[in-house]
């Protein structure tokens, strides 16, 4: 450690100098903690940061002053070293007297407390918190669910956390702390706050991909856009971890029964200290604490390709997209076929459409067992394709790339949800809906969702059913056509080489019905996928059972016309019958022969006759 490096650390006492707490998991960026806070924090105010942050976040707050509270002595030196002022310690070694525009704790108060000092409490730390941030302030905190869908699918329950960094465990019988946001909102307003907006993180606290504000979720079960982004988020923050069942499932259907924020994985809520009425102006920091446009309704990264954090503001004709980061497009890969697809970060600039994603439709039909919806809602997908090919029936764009997935219907108006996926060269409209109807058979099928079809379909033939509803002749060679298009697409966007790509296409085509689905390896579904497999190998079994029985029975049926046979010739009448014919067959033989030869003579003749 330099000596400019230990200028800028004060250790009041309480320092942990064999600890570390700065998170593992990191966002580009910041991700939407940083953009939010960015928003939150104006330029010129000073900023606590209360508990571990993504160092990412300093960057992002570069126009202001920040000061670091951390209880690790190791992540200390980490952030004096890029520049920051570090208290290390715990909040009691804050400095008496010093006040704050802004104090983030967006790690929550349990992160804030050291063990090597005096222990606060969970109330005690928020009073020495609000005490620090001054008339009109901000303040940026961090709850936990203990009943959010993180802790729902998790396979390890929550009370046998052993971990080093778990020395307690908090829960809802905890009444030392609030286990909602109604009860963080009292214990704030205790504190001599003003309870402001609440945002519910995606998929996880630590590491939030996605937040989105919680009044619009209870406000807005059936957007699309909310549909879109919870499954989203849960989907790619599960990866391929094991859990107990499908998080993005259980995010979709908590938001339609009107829980999406309440099984949150955690919620970060903004909350000001009232400005002195003795003062002459408002500090710097204080922000409206009720619905304001300054305030976006949503904070969504997006992956690779990424274009870094997008938000989504309420303005006077409704939601708008607004991209706030860089774009950044990955380098082609070394021998990397022709780009398809590509991320335009300019086309998210335009209202967000509103209505219900058509997969969830198609799914809620589907369960419903109701084909008249189906070919309603097929019919209604196709149609709009059609109508935006060209004359030679070819689609270009983003709607060249729009699955079920990423079109949301209101009434009979289809629109793309996420304009900016746009495919580079033009494709064949029958390409381009085979592509979507495979997405959505592959999803159903290996999802182990009930549908009204047999059960021995496989993907691509279930894709050439649905295209039948749509009113489209889909043959299985336009499916494949559509596994390579889908192969291009994705190589594409994930930066494989030609060689990936076609190991990508060969796994495409080997999805099976009785296969898992992709993502996190979900007990729930690997069960079903299980079941899928024993049902088809007794299905098999049964097959081959009547097929062993049925040329048991041919062969019984050879044998018996093997012995008819033998036995009728040895028989007295079958030999005075061979007999008789034998010189018929002879005299047979014989006329045939003459007639050849004579044939063969005339034939001759003809020739000598002409040269005569």
């Amino acid at each position: 450690m330099t000596t400019e490096t230990a200028a800028r650390i004060a250790l009041p006492g309480g320092e942990m100098l064999a600890w570390s707490d700065l998170p593992e998991q990191r966002l580009p960026d910041g991700g939407p903690l940083a953009a939010l806070a960015a928003r939150v924090v104006p330029a010129g105010a000073r900023v606590l940061l209360a508990g571990p942050h993504d160092p990412a976040l300093l960057t992002r707050l570069a126009h202001a002053e920040v000061t670091c509270l951390l209880r690790s002595h190791p992540d200390g030196v980490a952030l004096a070293d890029r520049g920051a002022r570090v208290v290390v310690g715990g909040p009691a070694g804050l400095p008496a007297g010093e006040t704050f525009d802004v104090v983030i704790a967006a790690a929550g108060l349990d992160a804030v407390e050291s063990v090597e000092g005096p222990r606060l409490g969970w109330d005690g730390v928020l009073d020495r918190l609000v005490r620090a941030l001054r008339p009109g302030g901000t303040l940026l905190l961090r709850l936990d669910n203990p009943l959010g869908v993180q802790r729902l699918v998790a396979t390890a329950p929550w009370y046998a956390d052993r971990a080093d960094s778990a020395w307690t465990v908090g829960g809802v019988l905890d009444t030392g702390r609030p286990a909602n946001p109604e009860q963080l909102r009292a214990r704030l307003a205790g504190a001599g706050l003003q309870p402001g907006v609440c945002f519910a993180a995606y998929p996880d606290p630590n590491a939030a991909t996605a937040l989105v504000a919680a009044d619009e979720l209870d406000r807005r079960p059936t957007s699309g856009l909310f549909d879109a982004v919870l499954h989203g988020a849960c989907a790619d923050g599960a990866g391929d971890a094991t859990v107990l069942q499908d998080p993005a499932r259980l995010a979709v259907d908590a938001l339609h029964a009107g829980l999406g924020s309440a099984l949150a994985p955690g919620w970060l809520l903004l909350a000001r200290r009232p400005a002195d009425p003795d003062a002459g102006s408002a500090p710097a920091g204080g922000l409206p604490l009720t619905d304001d446009p300054a305030l976006p309704v949503a904070l969504v990264q997006t992956g690779p390709p990424g274009i870094g954090v997008v938000e989504v503001v309420d303005g006077p004709d409704g939601w708008r997209w607004r991209v706030t980061g860089r774009v950044s497009r990955p380098e082609p890969a070394p021998f990397a076929t022709r780009e398809v697809a590509y991320r335009d970060a300019g086309a998210l600039d335009g209202p967000v459409p509103e209505g219900r994603l058509l997969r969830t439709l198609l799914l809620d039909a589907c369960l419903r067992r109701d084909p008249d919806t189906l070919r309603r809602l097929l019919r209604g997908y196709a149609s709009w394709l059609a109508a935006g090919a060209d004359r030679d029936g070819r689609l270009g764009g983003a709607v060249a790339l729009a699955g079920t997935d990423n079109v949301v219907v209101a009434g009979d108006d289809h629109a793309v949800l996420d304009p900016s996926w746009r495919a580079a060269a033009p494709l064949d409209v029958d390409v381009v809906l085979a592509r979507g109807l495979w997405r959505f058979a592959a999803a159903l099928l290996t999802g182990g969702y009930a549908h009204p079809w047999p059960s021995t379909l496989d993907v691509a033939g279930l894709t050439v059913v649905l295209g039948g509803l749509a009113g489209r002749e889909l043959d299985r060679a336009t499916v494949d056509a559509a596994i390579e298009a889908e192969a291009a697409v994705s190589a594409a966007l994930r930066g494989l080489d030609a060689d990936g790509r076609v190991r990508l296409a060969t796994e495409l085509r080997a999805v099976e019905p009785t296969d898992p689905p992709a993502g996190p390896r979900s007990y729930q579904q690997l069960r079903e996928a299980w079941v899928r497999q024993r049902e088809e190998l007794t299905r098999l079994a049964a097959l081959l059972k009547w097929t062993e029985e049925l040329l048991t029975s041919r062969e019984r049926a050879l044998r018996r016309a093997d012995a008819t046979i033998n036995l009728l010739s040895g028989s007295l009448s079958y030999r005075v019958g061979r007999l008789a014919i034998t010189p018929a067959r002879l005299a047979k033989r014989g006329a045939r022969a003459a007639k050849r030869r004579a044939r063969q003579a005339l034939d001759q003749r003809g020739p000598r006759e002409e040269q005569q």
